[in-house]
């Protein structure tokens, strides 16, 4: 039995040195190709988006090809491995399912586009910028610059929040002051500060401060302006910065929570 699996070897062996130079030849030709396609695309000035989701396509499309053609080289039945694969073709489907969803997925993302490559979102939980949309998953890096992978069926059938998507955002703050204070002249300095930073914008609405609410320990006011989506959380930082500034120098007070007891004498 020794000597007929050495024969058997034998007489394979070239059909295995083939197989494997067309491994390693379609290796490189996978190589070659998607470096000459990402080329291409660049030229063309191809959304990134749709520039990382087809280059994933055809990154599995080659690799498919190249082995079947090797388990040709070695002879393999294809008509036995595909009479097989039809009779296995529902636990195949079955076990497939996720992924298929995956790849519908993905394609509903390319042509609906809630988001590109770049934009800052929030897909259920999970938030960060677009890093990849591939044939299966959505890549996201949090601010912390974590990867994070959201299988595209997921992706497809969840609310999906783009902050970036518009030119301009609405900043929207609230401040408390206590009831002693003037909300009048709060609301005049918050006023003051929103017309003194040149990042506000006029359009599609002018600045406003209002009083929006008496609450348990102070007077709520809010502010609503509207800013660049580049300098949305810097302008965000630097107006709550200013407008306690302010209020410390007018001698409005920011009040703590506070709770009125009221003791009742026994008759």
């Amino acid at each position: 039995m020794l000597e007929k699996f050495i024969l058997q070897l034998q007489d394979m062996l070239p059909n295995i040195v083939a197989a494997v130079i067309l491994l390693i030849g379609g290796y490189i030709a996978q190589h070659i190709t998607l470096r000459l396609m990402g080329k291409a695309l660049n030229l063309k000035h191809v959304d990134a988006t749709i520039h990382k989701f087809l280059m994933s396509i055809v990154r599995v499309i080659i690799t498919v090809i190249v082995v079947v053609s090797a388990l040709s080289v070695l002879k393999v039945p294809m008509s036995s491995m595909i009479a097989a694969i039809s009779a296995a073709g529902l636990t195949i489907s079955l076990a497939l399912k996720d992924s298929l969803s995956n790849i519908a997925g993905g394609f509903i993302i390319l042509f609906a586009k809630p988001f590109r490559c770049g934009d800052y979102v929030k897909i259920g939980d999970k938030e960060g910028t677009v890093d990849m949309i591939s044939i299966l998953y959505t890549k996201l890096n949090t601010i912390e610059n974590k990867a994070v992978f959201i299988p595209n069926s997921t992706v497809a059938r969840s609310a999906v929040t783009n902050f970036t998507s518009e030119d301009s955002r609405c900043l929207e703050l609230r401040f408390s002051i206590s009831y002693n204070d003037d909300h009048n002249a709060a609301i005049a300095n918050i006023l003051e500060i929103l017309k003194a930073d040149e990042r506000i914008l006029n359009k599609p609405k002018a600045p406003l401060a209002v009083m929006d609410e008496q609450g348990s320990s102070g007077i709520i006011l809010m502010m609503r302006a509207w800013v660049k989506t580049e300098d949305y959380w810097q302008t965000r930082w630097d107006t709550i910065k200013a407008v306690k500034e302010k209020f410390d120098e007018c001698g409005i007070t920011i009040p703590y929570d506070q709770l009125d007891i009221h003791l009742k004498d026994k008759v």
